[in-house]
């Protein structure tokens, strides 16, 4: 199958919204406890200012998944550093979509300066750890009892990739 990768643009609103609450009400990948409005999107936006974003899509035109660089912290001296997001439509997981994405992410991030990319990730969420590990990043640091959702108290472990 081919695809398209291309930043997120306004008409991507609804379709990363749908994915991302698939992710909050059914898995510990998202760390909202309820779903989120459409204008979350903007904030996803504005998180996202000045830093690589991505969807992919396929031939149709129907959006597979989306990511981005976020900033990690807001003071110049990290500005070479980033946080990732990056959520695949369950129905595409293990087809090699979130490796597309991430390349794409890391050279975007390097044209603009980024050196190193982290990944938050809950302890419950086995599959986005060992996507991470077979991807380059090694595990850096893990905050015991960080989170809690559903009843379910988990650490969060925090992976790190130098480019």
């Amino acid at each position: 199958m081919e695809y398209s990768i291309n930043p997120i643009s306004a008409e991507d609103r609804e379709p990363i919204i749908d994915i991302f609450n698939y992710y909050v009400e059914n898995s510990f990948a998202a760390f909202p406890e309820s779903k989120v409005p459409y204008q979350a999107f903007d904030m996803f936006m504005q998180m996202a200012k000045n830093l690589p974003t991505a969807v992919i899509k396929d031939q149709e035109g129907k959006l597979l998944g989306f990511g981005m660089l976020r900033t990690f912290n807001p003071m110049p001296t990290f500005s070479h550093t980033a946080e990732i997001t990056c959520f695949i439509d369950i129905d595409h997981t293990g087809k090699g979509i979130g490796k597309i994405m991430l390349e794409f992410l890391e050279r975007e991030g390097q044209a603009k300066g980024i050196t190193n990319i982290l990944a938050n990730i809950s302890s419950l969420n086995a599959g986005s750890i060992n996507f991470h590990k077979k991807n380059g990043f090694v595990e850096c640091g893990c905050f015991k009892k960080a989170g809690k959702k559903k009843g379910k108290i988990f650490d969060t472990v925090w992976m790190q990739k130098m480019l």
